[in-house]
Order: C-alpha cells, then sequence, then structure tokens
C-alpha cells in the first residue's frame, strides 16, 4: 500500500479506541523455561511483507498495541503484540502472563519471552521477523536479535542500557540488519539513542529525533503524544518501506 494512503489511514486509526480489535487472535505461547506467554497475533491485510513482534514498556501489558497494530496490518504488516513476564496493568488491562508467572520479573528474565516470539513469529510463514521494543525492551530487542538471525530488521523506540548483566551496545555491534532508533525529545534518550545508533555497523541504522513525542511506542498514540504521533508513524512507516518493500 502506497505510504500516503497508510498515513491517511494512520490519522483516522489514531483516534481513542484502545480495546484490541475483532480480528485479533489471542495465542498463547511457551517459553524456554515453561512461563506461559499471552499474546495477540492479527494478520495483515493483503499479502503479509514481514511479521512484526512487538514488546511493551515497563508496567505495561500487549494494550500498548492496541490503537498500534491495526495501521501495521493495514500497511501489509503482520504483528504478536505478547504480554512479557516483567509488566503490568497500564492502559486499564491485566497483563495476564506477569499475573500468572511466579513471582516478580526483572527486565532481564523478559528475555525468553521475546524469543518464543521470535519462534512463534517464525513459524506463521507471514514474511521475515522485525523486533519492536518500547523501553526496557528497546534495550532486549538488541540482546534478541544479536542471538537469532532470523530477524531480520529491529526498531527501538527510546532504548537505554536498562538491562543488568548485558551491555546493549555491545549487542548492537553483532547487527547485521537494518535497524531504526527513535527516542522522546529529550537529552539523555537522545543521547543514549545515539550511542546505539553508532555502535550498529556499517552504519545500518537511523536515528529520529522527533519535534514532539514521548517515552516508548506510546508515542505513536494520538491519546498519549497528540503533537507528535502522526509525524512520527511517517517515518517508521518510511524504514518499514524501505526494508520490506511493497509489491
Amino acid at each position: 500500500m502506497p505510504l500516503r494512503s497508510v498515513l491517511l489511514a494512520c490519522a483516522a486509526a489514531l483516534g481513542p479506541a484502545l480495546a484490541v480489535p475483532a480480528f485479533a487472535e489471542t495465542v498463547t505461547l511457551e517459553a524456554k523455561d515453561g512461563v506461559k506467554i499471552y499474546g495477540d497475533f492479527q494478520r495483515a491485510e493483503g499479502r503479509s511483507r514481514a511479521t512484526i513482534l512487538l514488546f511493551h514498556m515497563a508496567g505495561s501489558n500487549r494494550s500498548e498495541y492496541a490503537p498500534l497494530a491495526p495501521i501495521l496490518n493495514k500497511a501489509g504488516f503482520s504483528t504478536l503484540a505478547i504480554d512479557q513476564r516483567s509488566g503490568g496493568n497500564l492502559w486499564g488491562t491485566v497483563n495476564q502472563t506477569a499475573a500468572k508467572a511466579r513471582g516478580g520479573a526483572a527486565f532481564a528474565d523478559a528475555l525468553p519471552d521475546l524469543e518464543a516470539a521470535i519462534a512463534y513469529g517464525s513459524m506463521q510463514h507471514s514474511g521475515p521477523i522485525a523486533v519492536w521494543g518500547s523501553s526496557y525492551s528497546s534495550a532486549l530487542v538488541f540482546v534478541a536479535a544479536a542471538r537469532h538471525p532470523e530477524v531480520k530488521a529491529l526498531l527501538a523506540f527510546s532504548p537505554a542500557e536498562y538491562i543488568e548483566g548485558y551491555s546493549i551496545e555491545k549487542a548492537a555491534t553483532k547487527l547485521t540488519i537494518p535497524v531504526f532508533i527513535i527516542s522522546a525529545p529529550d537529552s539523555d534518550e537522545i543521547s543514549s539513542a545515539d550511542a546505539l545508533t553508532k555502535a550498529v555497523p556499517a552504519h545500518r541504522a537511523v536515528q529520529y529525533i522527533p519535534k514532539h513525542g514521548v517515552h516508548g511506542s506510546a508515542t505513536l498514540r494520538m491519546d498519549r503524544d497528540p503533537q507528535g504521533a502522526t509525524e512520527n508513524w511517517k517515518h517508521v512507516l518510511a524504514f518499514l518501506d524501505s526494508t520490506f518493500p511493497g509489491t
């Protein structure tokens, strides 16, 4: 679908609707340590250009992407949004994975959840895999992508060195895939994003600093970023179009 048409659909879709669309398929995955991961899989409209795996921020859940996934679906991308075990009940929605997992979970503990999503996405035969992280998960996707060659693109919303026991910059140096990095227009976030952009070899990373933006993937939500959401979507969709061209 042409970028202009998607942007018009984007503007219409960035309204207040927060509920999971009726065409979302609720799925249950199992991480390698046996934890059950709950998610929503939504197929692209028409032929799928890629499957984008959507990972949420701290204290959050898959409803972070309820108004965002349909825009990606309309643009030709299948999506899987999961509840990670490190999360909570933002957006008025219970994080099912966190609620049913035993004990608290650190950010690093969610890595098996991301890997389970990569395995599931690979089995759907809906095009190559892209990972998309928000806040802490925008750091964790660098680690996951460095481990999994089946990941063909990475989008990071407000990444930084959030993960104890891991160097996200070191993981970035191992990547050979296109990378899109966006931060809020905050000096600390911009600095962290810049360091990771420079760490990705061969100038494969694109850094976008929005005029108006907020932390994490919420920068694309009209209810959280009414001044910047539509403009920020333009840059995200342009990256996806260049990485996974439509037919």
